[in-house]
C-alpha cells in the first residue's frame, strides 16, 4: 500500500464512524491515550457484563486514519470477552480495514492501546461515573474529537502530511495545523520561500519551549490560536478552509493554496523500527 493510499473501508469508517460517543455507569471503564502535541488522542469507553463487552463507544481527535481505526476497533470487540479483546493487535485492526498507509500505522496502535487501557482500568476497579471528564481544563476540552471534512479528498491535492521539499510551497499561502513542535519548525522553515505562512491551533497558548517561542515570535509566521479547522474546500485542489473561532463560536473561510497536517510525528518515529509496520 502506498504511503498516501486509503482503502474503501478506511474511507467508510472515517466518513461514517461507528459507536461514537461516551458511556457512564457502574460497569463502565475508559482508556485514554495520546497527547495533544502529537496530534492524535483516543478515548474508548467499555460497558462490561459477565466479562463481556456489552457496549463500547469512542471519542477521537486526530486524522482520518485515527478516526477509522477507533471506529473499526469498537466494531471488532463489541460482544467479545475481555480476554478475547486483549488479544486484538494493531495489525488486526489494520487488516480489518484492508490495510493502512505505512505512515499511518501508529493510529491503529493507539486504538489498541486505548482499548487495552480501558480493560485494565475495569479490572482494577476504576469504573463508574467519570467526574474528571468534567474537570478537564478548557484547553483540553477544545481539542475534543472533530473530523476535518474533506481531509482525505484533498490529500495530494494541496493537502500534505509532510514537508519534504519547501520549494513546492514557494509563494503559496500555506496553513499548518499545529500538532507538535515540529510543526512550528516547519512553519518557520517555510518562511524562507513564502511570506504567507499561517499556524493554526485550538489552544489558547502553545505549550512549547521558550527558545522555540522566541523564534516563532521573531518569524513571519502568523498564528491563529483558539481556532479549529473544520473543512477543506476547493475545485479539485485546496482553495480555502472553514475555521471555527472557539473564543467567539463563529466560523469563517480562509483562502489558502496549501495545507500541511504533520500528524503523529513523534509516534511515527517511535514505531519506525517496528516489524509490524506495513512496507511500501
Amino acid at each position: 500500500m502506498k504511503s498516501t493510499e486509503y482503502s474503501e473501508k478506511v474511507l467508510d469508517h472515517f466518513k461514517n464512524p461507528r459507536n461514537v460517543g461516551t458511556l457512564s455507569g457502574a460497569n463502565v471503564a475508559s482508556g485514554r491515550v495520546g497527547n495533544p502535541t502529537c496530534g492524535d488522542i483516543m478515548e474508548i469507553f467499555i460497558e462490561v457484563k459477565d466479562e463481556v463487552i456489552k457496549d463500547i463507544k469512542f471519542k477521537t481527535f486526530g486524522c482520518g486514519s485515527a478516526v477509522a481505526t477507533s471506529s473499526m476497533a469498537t466494531v471488532m470487540v463489541k460482544g467479545m470477552t475481555l480476554d478475547e479483546a486483549l488479544k486484538v493487535t494493531k495489525k488486526d485492526v489494520a487488516n480489518e480495514l484492508d490495510g493502512l498507509p505505512p505512515i499511518k500505522m501508529h493510529c491503529s496502535n493507539l486504538a489498541e492501546e486505548a482499548l487495552h487501557e480501558a480493560i485494565k482500568n475495569y479490572r482494577e476497579g476504576k469504573v463508574g461515573v467519570f467526574p474528571d471528564q468534567e474537570k478537564k481544563d478548557e484547553e483540553e476540552e477544545k481539542v475534543t474529537p472533530m473530523n476535518i471534512k474533506g481531509e482525505l479528498d484533498y490529500l495530494g491535492k494541496g493537502l500534505s502530511y509532510n514537508v519534504t521539499n519547501i520549494e513546492e510551497f514557494r509563494d503559496k499561502r500555506t496553513l499548518l495545523l499545529y500538532t507538535s513542535e515540529e510543526t512550528i519548525e516547519k512553519a518557520i522553515e517555510l518562511t524562507k520561500v513564502t511570506g504567507r505562512v499561517i499556524l493554526l491551533s485550538p489552544q489558547k497558548t502553545l505549550q512549547i519551549s521558550s527558545e522555540l517561542k522566541k523564534r516563532l515570535n521573531q518569524s513571519d509566521v502568523k498564528t491563529l490560536l483558539e481556532s479549529q479547522l473544520l473543512e477543506v474546500m476547493g475545485e479539485g485542489e485546496v482553495e480555502k478552509v472553514k475555521i471555527l473561532n472557539l473564543d467567539e463560536d463563529e466560523t469563517y473561510e480562509l483562502f489558502i493554496d496549501a495545507l500541511v497536517i504533520l500528524q503523529g510525528i513523534k509516534l511515527v518515529n517511535q514505531c519506525a523500527d517496528d516489524d509490524t509496520l506495513f512496507s511500501e
